[in-house]
């Protein structure tokens, strides 16, 4: 009789802190008492936590939940000369903090600054790399749809590829393709072990690229709330092998100012809702 093969370990799931109000100690108990896994957790959190990094691994322990990335490393690829300097050194205070957090990636996303030197992202992003792979971290490099360079998907995978360092990954940001009127083709070519995010949200209309950022950072929607194509997304990623977290990044002011254990309840429903649609799609013969 022929040995057993285990089953692959299920993809951990993960909530942005940004859809939820209140403390970062809400915004943490509420994630666990919904089930999440995991948790993207901000700078912006860590001040508001105002005590020192190791502490907040000591909540996060205690609560029984990880990290999936600190974020977010702002416009650093790229930096013109005036600021070059000073996003090396926001860049090693972020590596460094994130080691103590006990995280073990950090998110990039590709560079909006209008002054963006885009003949020295490779460089920039090969320096980050290094920095973080000394401290044991990856760095997980997203394309945003108003990124001054690697807008697309397949702009910044090409951009990693010259880098050739594997610890420099993509995050897949369903917003991020779907607002600029692509699709899940974009993933052709990126081997499934090089994704080390994929983040999801929705909404219900079209967006028109000079109202993009608004969009983006006020009225996403949970998914299935709106016309993203998202089991499909999911299960070309899952079809592929995808192993790695999932989860949402839904800024929403209204969400946001519920209680967060609500919010955090409707964003697992919502999240098992389409993972069950893309596996769905995926049992469909042919």
């Amino acid at each position: 009789m022929p040995a057993m093969t285990a089953p692959p370990p299920p993809n951990l799931l993960f909530l942005n802190t940004i859809l939820l109000g209140g403390t970062p100690q809400a915004k943490i108990a509420a994630a666990c008492a919904a089930g999440f896994d995991q948790i993207e957790l901000w700078r912006q959190d860590l001040d508001d936590f105002a005590q020192a990094p190791a502490t907040m691994a000591s909540v996060l322990r205690a609560g029984g939940i990880g990290l999936t990335d600190y974020q977010v490393l702002l416009d650093f690829d790229g930096a013109p000369d005036a600021r070059r300097t000073e996003k090396r050194n926001e860049a090693l205070t972020m590596l460094d903090t994130a080691a103590a957090l006990g995280a073990d990636t950090v998110l990039a996303p590709a560079s909006t600054d209008r002054a963006c030197i885009g003949a020295r992202v490779v460089d920039d992003l090969g320096w980050l790399a290094t920095q973080a792979r000394q401290r044991g971290l990856r760095v997980a490099y997203e394309a945003m749809a108003w990124s001054t360079v690697n807008p697309t998907l397949p702009m910044a995978w090409q951009c990693v590829q010259q880098v050739g360092a594997d610890n420099l990954g993509m995050v897949i940001d369903a917003f991020h393709i779907f607002a600029r009127g692509r699709d899940a083709s974009d993933l052709e070519g990126i081997p499934m072990d090089r994704i080390f995010l994929v983040q999801l949200s929705d909404l219900d209309h079209g967006v028109d690229l000079a109202h993009v950022i608004d969009t983006a950072r006020h009225r996403r929607l949970l998914p299935g709330h709106g016309q993203f194509p998202l089991p499909g997304l999911l299960a070309r990623l899952l079809g592929s092998g995808y192993r790695g977290p999932i989860g949402l990044e839904v800024f929403n002011d209204a969400l946001k100012a519920q209680a967060p254990e609500s919010t955090a309840r409707q964003a697992m429903t919502a999240l098992n809702q389409t993972l069950s649609a893309a596996r769905n799609l995926l049992s469909q013969p042919g």
